[in-house]
């Protein structure tokens, strides 16, 4: 899993600073912290059921206590003992089922139904099991990323999605370099998808530069940028994972990149320093052979000065033991934080940390200014933030 880590190493955090910085961004447990895979993949599904089988819905589905479900009859088992065909099961469906589907049924008898054709059972039967070596397993899913079945094509990118990211990187060979970079940008590809096709794209570049390969590595590279200089709105998805793509294609020059197309500036768009801050934590948790942590540090210290990202960067900053910007976070209290309490909250934070002495006259000075609200920042930095 992607946790950012909590302050440690040879300065003392103390209680307040931790319940503060406990709380900073902590990516998805996953290769792809910006896909927000939430679904159960189906190999995991069926090598975790008592019960696999096929079954053809009998009845409408209906609303129970929250939970959609609809009856099936089994007509076919493919694990479990032996069932009653004759009689119609209840299961719950992500939505009302027509025809035929895959029954998972747990040891207390309960099932959930997926609507699945030929080709859909075909590929759930010879998928690998769950507990295989990850590598292996990517290597198979690989030639099924969109696939014309959605459900398919939906679940192949779920397997990459929550697998660990050393081992998509062992896989990395199964891609295929021109499908990723056609799928940057292909209008018809689900757009939450592309941050994992920019990240596995950059792995196949840095992948083709180790190997000598210099004109694919170029060739991915030149795709990855083109793709980030592409005109679009802030909030467009993917952004972020091409982002962090080109910090493993390129290193510690993607640095550069991202501050030459004004990505790490106090006037980024919001979305896009979100991204960029979303990246740049990446890097630092996988990446730091190639891109020093002293320079992403550095790097998230230029979007201190950023509305929309302050609180979350002077977060990371005090996670990181970067205190060379003590100065710049002690000046957002006034700066943003006056009508921003998850700015005061960041700000007490990380002059709590910090063990220098400009930390202690900065925080004695806002103190002195008005010394309930800054009590009130300081409790604040001890909780976690509601729904983190």
């Amino acid at each position: 899993m992607i946790s950012l880590c909590l302050l440690s190493g040879r300065f003392p955090v103390t209680a307040v600073a931790g319940g503060l910085l406990a709380v900073g961004l902590a990516v998805a447990a996953a290769a792809c912290p910006f896909c927000d895979v939430v679904t159960r993949p189906l190999a995991e599904r069926r090598d975790g059921a008592t019960v696999v089988a096929i079954g053809e819905a009998a009845g409408e589905a209906r609303d129970t206590a929250g939970l959609i479900q609809q009856p099936f009859l089994i007509r076919s088992l493919l694990r479990g003992e032996e069932a009653d065909v004759a009689d119609a099961v209840p299961a719950r469906v992500p939505g009302p089922i027509a025809g035929t589907a895959l029954l998972f049924g747990d040891a207390g008898g309960s099932f959930e139904a997926v609507a699945a054709d030929e080709t859909l059972m075909g590929y759930v039967a010879a998928a690998p099991a769950a507990e295989a070596a990850p590598a292996e397993r990517l290597a198979w899913f690989a030639r099924w990323l969109e696939h014309p079945e959605p459900a398919i094509a939906a679940d192949a990118f779920a397997e990459f999605g929550l697998a660990p990211f050393e081992a998509v990187v062992a896989a990395a060979d199964s891609l295929k370099p021109e499908k990723l970079i056609a799928w940057l940008t292909e209008p018809a590809i689900d757009q939450r998808r592309r941050g994992f096709y920019g990240l596995a794209l950059g792995i196949v570049a840095k992948r083709a530069a180790n190997r000598g390969d210099a004109e694919l590595a170029a060739r991915c590279r030149d795709a990855l940028e083109q793709a980030l200089l592409a005109e679009g709105s802030d909030l467009r998805a993917g952004y972020d994972g091409m982002l962090g793509g080109l910090l493993v294609a390129r290193g510690e020059a993607a640095l550069d990149w991202l501050i030459e197309h004004g990505l790490l500036a106090a006037e980024t768009r919001a979305g896009d320093a979100r991204h960029a801050l979303a990246a740049l934590r990446f890097a630092w948790e996988y990446l730091a052979e190639d891109v020093p942590r002293t320079q992403v540090a550095t790097a998230a210290a230029r979007l201190v000065a950023n509305p929309a990202v302050a609180a979350d960067a002077a977060v990371d900053l005090a996670r990181w033991q970067h205190w060379a910007s003590v100065d710049q976070v002690a000046a957002l209290w006034d700066r943003l934080g006056t009508d921003d309490p998850l700015i005061r909250r960041s700000v007490a934070g990380y002059l709590t940390a910090c063990p220098l002495e400009a930390a202690r006259r900065h925080a004695a000075t806002i103190a002195a200014k008005d010394p309930a609200l800054w009590a009130a920042a300081v409790a604040a930095a001890a909780l976690p933030l509601p729904g983190r």
